[in-house]
């Protein structure tokens, strides 16, 4: 059989055995032994996790649902992606935490301790500087924040990404998969240790900022912000945008995105709804009182992206693949910019693969409408570097 790095696997089919059989047919090779999926919240979530146990025996599966699918070959919604990684080249370990808000330090401590025990146990590649993490997490959970800057102190400079699961912008129930399980309010941390060369990075297309909003009252618990310059929010938030607020949508939020500035650089702060009894408007970020939310104007989300991959690829060579998370507001932007062609050729000529997510994460940094990803070259690291 030929040798392989890593596999991408779609299924179309709503039936969750059918499903599972398409993606078990597409991963079938000896040197799979750890998969990756994102699924649709449409299928019967409990049939699902059997039908994939069923059919991926004897391999790892994490996942979670999503807000969207893509792949080389383009977008997709009410679909399964799945990645195959090859344990010739990848040495995988993940952990479930099943409570994101009761996370201590210690936990955080003792998880990366336990995964990278578990990674070692393959003799790879030494764990600094050839490893990378990656988090699945609850997206209405409202507990990202805490738990990645948790997480964060105990990851010892091991660059890591990550994604907030999505159930098809229902905003409603959100879903991660563990051992043969799906599961909410929880999280999946998942170290990648690999001979490939590879950098995990993230992109957004904020051009520069224009109107400022001060957050004057909020309900910070509930990232609910009720005031912006003392006034309604929805209705400050309308006024800028020279609409009414029944006007307010998700594919106007998409386009007309909040950011918040940190470390000099912006962040977006993205909104997720209009709340009618009081006018506040509801965000998938963290948010507090007296911050300062800027307007940005938008840059072209693909020239962007492609600068950013072809900026990677002149260092590292050609990729393997992009694993990528990438806020589903930006798939609703590109939607509305009928822009679909120019990223679907993107994610062919890069070979990007991943969800939409409700949040995106990055060396412990919660963030919105952004594409925050690992890019795995073909190439492998020096060679004195995987055996020392």
């Amino acid at each position: 059989m030929t040798n392989i790095k890593t596999i991408v696997a779609v299924s179309k089919s709503i039936d969750p055995l059918k499903a599972s059989q398409e993606i078990q047919q597409q991963l079938n090779h000896p040197d799979i032994d750890f998969v990756l999926f994102y699924c649709s919240a449409v299928y019967q979530l409990d049939e699902l996790a059997a039908a994939m146990t069923l059919c991926l025996k004897g391999i790892d599966i994490v996942g979670c649902t999503t807000a969207g699918e893509f792949t080389r070959d383009g977008s997709e919604q009410k679909s399964i992606v799945a990645i195959g990684f090859s344990g010739k080249y990848f040495s995988i370990s993940a952990i479930q935490i099943e409570s994101m808000e009761d996370f201590t330090v210690v936990d955080a401590q003792n998880t990366m301790s336990e995964l990278a025990a578990q990674c070692c146990l393959n003799e790879l590649a030494p764990i600094q500087d050839n490893s990378f993490l990656v988090t699945l997490l609850d997206g209405l959970s409202r507990k990202e924040e805490l738990f990645l800057q948790t997480l964060n102190s105990a990851t010892y400079g091991i660059p890591h990404f990550g994604g907030s699961a999505g159930d098809d912008v229902n905003l409603a129930n959100t879903h991660v998969f563990y051992q043969n399980k799906f599961y909410q309010q929880a999280a999946v941390v998942i170290l990648i240790n690999t001979k490939c060369a590879f950098e995990v990075f993230n992109c957004n297309h904020i051009k520069c900022p224009t109107e400022k909003l001060v957050v004057t009252e909020a309900d910070v618990e509930n990232r609910t912000v009720y005031e912006l310059n003392a006034m309604p929010a929805a209705v400050e938030y309308a006024n800028l945008l020279n609409i009414d607020v029944k006007d307010l949508t998700p594919e106007v939020f998409s386009l007309n995105p909040l950011a918040v500035k940190v470390g000099g650089q912006y962040y977006i702060r993205s909104i997720q709804k209009v709340n009618v009894e009081d006018l506040s408007l509801t965000f998938y970020c963290a948010i507090d009182v007296g911050i300062v939310l800027a307007a940005v104007e938008m840059d072209n989300i693909c020239d962007s992206l492609n600068n950013k991959l072809e900026n990677i690829t002149q260092r590292l060579g050609k990729s393997e693949l992009v694993l990528a998370f990438d806020c589903f507001l930006r798939r609703i932007e590109i939607e509305q910019k009928e822009l679909n062609k120019a990223i679907e050729s993107l994610y062919a000529k890069y070979n990007i693969a991943g969800f939409n997510s409700y949040g995106e994460h990055i060396n412990g940094i919660h963030l919105n409408q952004t594409f925050a990803a690992v890019f795995i070259a073909e190439n492998e690291t020096k060679e004195d570097n995987v055996n020392e």
